[in-house]
């Protein structure tokens, strides 16, 4: 079957979902959407997506199945619940399902074992990059699962951004939580560090400029130091999803008998920030809980 013709059923139409069904549909993809918040999905009427009532009706026709949610409790439950009813009541054998959710390594090997019985393949395939990502189609896309079904998203996920896989089932996600642990710790350094030269009377927003191109350089400090700098920490990506990761990284190494000291200490902190009133805040919104503790 050509690609371009291939159907897409989309679940999740919430910051990062909506970007990813209006880009496929630029690409020439058929796409019906579903989202609990039926207003969300019907906003993508005008790029030309079809509107499913539940999502077993949602993914009866589709070829590839992309679910974006909140948690892995959420995936589960559109996935499975029959009171939806759920995906899996609708799905057809081979039809393909890409989990793009950030979840749990061991959540994602669960749900491919009761879609497997389906004879429905499943990639765990979480992102990175934010809604700028997601409207660019620059998303950096980890993928866990066979790889000849790798192969066979692979021209969906390259109109989303960089698919690299690595790995099989739960892979995926496990390199998601390695670079949440980069993301949130390196937040709190660019963070703290503007705020040590704030103190000692430099321009935040000179020194970050000083800081660009050397060995500092990160993404973190170009988009989230711009924030910071700015004060502008309306939700681009959320200070508690950022928070739910870091959780999500610890539960994983706790199980693997890992050590992460660090993570640890920045979850706690994150958790004071989410305490403090800072939860529904960009993830960069954790310079505020740091500048709180300094009395700013």
């Amino acid at each position: 079957m050509n690609n371009e013709k291939k159907q897409i059923a989309l679940l999740g139409c919430g910051l990062m979902g909506t970007p990813i069904a209006r880009r496929l549909l630029a690409a020439g993809y058929p796409v019906t959407v579903w989202n609990r918040t039926r207003s969300k999905a019907e906003a993508l009427i005008a790029d030309g997506a079809r509107i499913a009532p539940s999502p077993s009706r949602a993914v009866a026709k589709a070829d590839i199945v992309i679910t974006m949610l909140e948690n892995g409790e959420v995936v589960e439950n559109v996935l499975f619940n029959s009171a939806l009813p759920g995906a899996a009541a609708g799905l057809r054998p081979g039809t393909l399902v890409i989990d793009m959710s950030s979840i749990l390594p061991e959540q994602a090997q669960s749900h491919s074992d009761q879609l497997d019985h389906l004879g429905v393949p499943v990639l765990d395939a979480p992102v990175s990059g934010g809604t700028v990502g997601a409207e660019a189609g620059t998303l950096a896309i980890m993928v866990g699962g066979a790889e000849v079904e790798f192969e066979r998203a692979r021209p969906v996920l390259e109109v989303l951004g960089r698919p690299v896989h690595v790995g099989p089932t739960g892979a995926g996600q496990l390199t998601k939580l390695a670079n949440q642990m980069i993301v949130g710790i390196t937040i709190g350094a660019v963070a703290e560090a503007l705020l040590l030269a704030q103190r000692g009377g430099a321009d935040p927003a000179k020194v970050r400029e000083a800081l660009r191109g050397g060995f500092a350089e990160s993404r973190i400090l170009e988009v989230h130091g711009q924030r910071m700098v700015e004060g502008d920490f309306a939700k681009r990506g959320s200070l508690a999803i950022q928070l739910k990761d870091l959780r999500n990284a610890l539960h994983t190494s706790a199980g693997l008998e890992f050590d992460a000291p660090i993570t640890q200490h920045l979850a706690a902190l994150y958790e004071d920030a989410a305490q403090h009133g800072f939860a529904d805040l960009d993830q960069s919104g954790l310079y505020q809980e740091l500048a709180r503790r300094q009395g700013h």
